[in-house]
This record gives C-alpha cells, sequence and structure tokens, in this order.
C-alpha cells in the first residue's frame, strides 16, 4: 500500500527527493522516519493530509521539507544540504488520524513502506 522510491548515494551538501506513492487508503495522514545501522529508527517530518501541517525532527529542520500531491496520492520528502550523518533507509508510514503530540512515535503508524536506502559520501 505505501511504496517508497528516490534512494540513492549523493555528495555531501547535494539534494534528493524521496516519493512515497499510497495506494488502497484514504483520509490518511503520512511520516517519515530512518533508520541508520546499528541504530533506533527515528522521527524525520509528518505530514497531515487535510492542510498540510506538518511537523519536522529538530535534526533535519529546515534543510528537508515534507509535502503531499492529494491528487496524485504521493507523499514527498525534499532533503537538501545533506550530511553523512542522514545516511540511512528511509520509510514513509500512514495512519488515519493526526495525534497532535504523538505524530513522531513510530509505533502509532499502521501502515509502512518498504525503505528505500539515502548514503551521503563525504
Amino acid at each position: 500500500q505505501l511504496q517508497a522510491s528516490g534512494g540513492g548515494l549523493v555528495q555531501v551538501g547535494g539534494s534528493l527527493r524521496l516519493s512515497c506513492a499510497v495506494r488502497g487508503l484514504s483520509a490518511y495522514n503520512m511520516g517519515w522516519f530512518r533508520q541508520a545501522p546499528g541504530k533506533e529508527r527515528e522521527f524525520v517530518a509528518a505530514v497531515r493530509w487535510g492542510d498540510s501541517n506538518t511537523r519536522y525532527a529538530d535534526s533535519v529542520k529546515g534543510r528537508f521539507t515534507i509535502s503531499r500531491d492529494r491528487a496524485k496520492h504521493t507523499v514527498y520528502l525534499q532533503l537538501s544540504s545533506l550530511k553523512p550523518e542522514d545516511t540511512a533507509v528511509y520509510y514513509c508510514a500512514a495512519r488515519g488520524s493526526w495525534v497532535v503530540s504523538r505524530m513522531h512515535q513510530a509505533n502509532i503508524y499502521d501502515y509502512w513502506g518498504q525503505g528505500t536506502q539515502v548514503t551521503v559520501s563525504s
């Protein structure tokens, strides 16, 4: 139901745009998470489907932008000013309702994509 794509190898300071195509779901709110080798999965960003209200992790504020295209049923994560510490597998996730104080918690999401690898080389 969620198909993530757009990852790749990029140099420090470069940019990538990740996409998450959503199929078979309606009225969903979306999040992006990432997991580096040996580390726990961490929150990156979330967007509310109805009004595009957004949340970001402090580590990516000002560098990453989450957005959604309702007509295409797709959520995007624009990654800019990339750093080596951004290297991880990036996952998109979906849930039906927007929980104001908990959208950073992975365990509240109902659906997950398969992940796409982002590697930032120095």
